[in-house]
């Protein structure tokens, strides 16, 4: 990341030398976004792995509360086993004293009587127990499947986004070196567009070259259904007041953001309930607008590519 930033830099040092001082401070804004982004990812993934970390505890407590029903029910079964030694040894104690005491026999058949019910009484705590431990295994198997289902669903939507970034640094391959880079981050894939290939300066028309280059982004992700996509503009804290049409940079940006949004409509496979364009204006920089050189890196395009966590969504909450 440090040596993409670095080229990014030079490249913005010697593209400064021979353009003007607009187009240049736009380069400077998508630095400063990209590191922002980077940090609302960094919170979402510690949501995820929160979240995560929750459906472990329960996980662990479900297992600790199985571990103890069954060290209930061994003690339970080893007093049964007690007891039923203990009645068999009053049985011969009440065959011996019959012989000898009608008084000694009644009185051994009510201590009998007495064990019968104490062991009727555990046997009966015995069952419920183990009642209990089969519900609880029961419910531990049924979540420890879901987890499963989530990890597993959550590893095939990075591996899918794996692929998509990988098809699209494949499809936008001659355009390396001119102001586009494509990076994956969070289970997320960015795609970086400098102002340089898409706009002139002060405009939100999308030139002949930045126009291919979104088209055949177009193209990838006309083949991924499932991807939500959000275009974002960016501008540095410079006051525009290049055209009247504009009250200022947010318009700007939001202009400059939805001119790539029709372009991606133009393509008929590409599902518009999956387009958001934002204009973030001055207000997401990656860099410090007190120099010229941050302000370049404020200004940027970037598209944003997001897996659909619908089917994610569902198993938290059937967990």
């Amino acid at each position: 990341m440090f040596k993409k930033i670095s080229i990014l830099a030079l490249s913005l040092s010697l593209f400064s030398s021979c353009v003007s001082k607009k187009i240049y401070t736009d380069l400077e804004d998508k630095y400063a976004d990209l590191k922002k982004e980077h940090r609302q990812l960094s919170e979402d993934n510690q949501s995820l792995s929160e979240a995560n970390n929750k459906l472990e505890n329960d996980l662990a407590k479900l297992q600790k509360a199985y571990n103890d029903a069954l060290a209930q029910r061994d003690q339970l079964t080893t007093e049964l086993a007690a007891s039923t030694k203990n009645l068999e040894n009053l049985k011969a104690s009440y065959a011996a004293l019959e012989e000898n005491s009608s008084t000694a026999i009644a009185a051994n058949s009510k201590k009998n009587r007495e064990l019968l019910a104490q062991l009727e009484a555990k046997e009966q705590a015995l069952a419920a127990e183990n009642d209990r431990l089969n519900k609880l295994q029961k419910e531990l198997e049924s979540r420890s499947k879901r987890v499963a289902e989530l990890e597993n669903v959550i590893a095939t939507k990075d591996a899918a986004m794996t692929k998509l970034k990988d098809a699209i640094s494949k499809a936008l391959t001659n355009f390396e070196g001119k102001g586009l880079t494509v990076e994956q981050r969070d289970g997320k894939v960015y795609i970086s567009m400098e102002n340089k290939l898409l706009f002139n300066s002060g405009s939100w028309a999308v030139g002949a070259e930045g126009r291919q280059a979104v088209e055949q982004l177009g193209s990838v992700l006309a083949e991924n259904p499932d991807i939500a996509i959000l275009i974002e503009g960016h501008t540095d804290n410079v006051p525009y007041k290049g055209n009247a049409q504009l009250s200022g940079n947010w318009d700007l940006s939001t202009k400059r953001a939805t001119a790539i949004v029709n372009i991606l409509r133009e393509n008929a496979s590409i599902n518009p309930e999956n387009l958001t364009a934002a204009g973030r204006g001055e207000y997401a920089p990656i860099a410090s607008n007190e120099t010229a050189e941050g302000k370049a890196k404020n200004r940027r395009i970037e598209v944003i590519l997001t897996p659909k966590l619908d089917e994610i969504s569902k198993l938290l909450n059937e967990i």
